[in-house]
């Protein structure tokens, strides 16, 4: 009687045991998919790096080294990281149409709540880019890539260099979706936006158009499986200084994206214009807070 008491006890046991590993299971999973989503969101968002989102969430470390090792890695990194990828395609379409909306409805005033947000993030930035310790050449790496990218892009709006959106465009525009998750702090939009490109992108994702997911989806696969070795390598012996060259790009891509003539249009503008500025800095700094909880 006693051991069958004993059994039905282990028994008891053992099943509130499972019930608890299911549960636990169940929640980290949940909080993956979670995570995963504001991961896809940050990889649309102007400002929001995918990549650096992935820093804080303790998620960078396992891609990468999935991707620089796929065979090797494919039975201990991939049933983990499945949420994740299910949690970044949600994030990513699911917002994509939302953003083209405002883009197209309200173009200069989405673009200062934009560049908000990409102000906003700079402190996290700087922070994420000294915790690893500041070399000598960390300045300097920012400096230069600041300098060369508003040379760069000057020189484009000066020669009046226009990309009209077709197949090689939207190839290039997966090549800045990829940098964007495989490089901390890299947001697709810097890159983008100057060049009149992210609008008619964010369009066609939002419209689930296969004339421009399938270009930019197979260049963006492309980059991630070729260049993730060379990023994360880059990364591990560099870190500092190129985590400054890419806050040099962001805040030189942030200037010259700012409509300045709807500020001079009249009071009302700069106030609303202004106002956005501000809206976009204060969700950055709500979302750092909240993603850090």
């Amino acid at each position: 009687m006693l051991l069958t008491g004993q059994k039905r006890l282990c028994g008891k046991g053992r099943n509130d045991m499972q019930k608890n590993c299911s549960s636990n299971s169940l929640f980290t999973v949940l909080l993956r998919f979670i995570q995963g989503t504001f991961i896809g969101l940050g990889a649309v968002l102007p400002g929001i790096s995918g990549g650096v989102l992935c820093v804080i969430f303790g998620i960078y470390k396992p891609i990468m080294e999935l991707l620089a090792n796929p065979i090797r890695c494919f039975k201990t990194h991939v049933p983990k990281l499945i949420p994740v990828f299910l949690g970044i395609i949600a994030g990513f379409l699911g917002i994509a149409r939302l953003l083209s909306f405002f883009l197209t409805k309200y173009p200069s005033l989405s673009v200062c709540l934009f560049a908000g947000l990409i102000i906003g993030t700079l402190r996290s930035l700087f922070k994420e880019a000294e915790s690893k310790g500041k070399t000598k050449n960390s300045h300097a790496a920012l400096f230069i890539s600041m300098t060369v990218t508003v040379v760069l892009l000057c020189a484009l709006n000066s020669f009046s260099v226009e990309l009209a959106p077709c197949f090689a465009v939207y190839l290039f525009c997966g090549f800045c979706l990829a940098l964007s998750v495989i490089v901390p702090g890299m947001s697709f939009s810097t890159l983008l936006m100057p060049l009149g490109l992210y609008t008619s992108f964010i369009e066609g994702i939002g419209r689930l158009d296969l004339k421009v997911l399938l270009p930019a989806g197979i260049c963006a696969l492309l980059t991630v499986f070729l260049l993730s070795r060379a990023v994360n390598t880059l990364f591990e012996r560099h870190y500092a200084a190129a985590f400054h060259a890419i806050i040099g790009i962001v805040i030189a891509a942030t200037i010259l994206i700012l409509p300045l003539d709807s500020f001079a249009v009249s009071g009302f503008g700069f106030f609303t214009h202004g106002s956005c500025i501000i809206l976009g800095i204060a969700g950055a700094v709500l979302l750092e807070k909240w993603t850090h909880i």
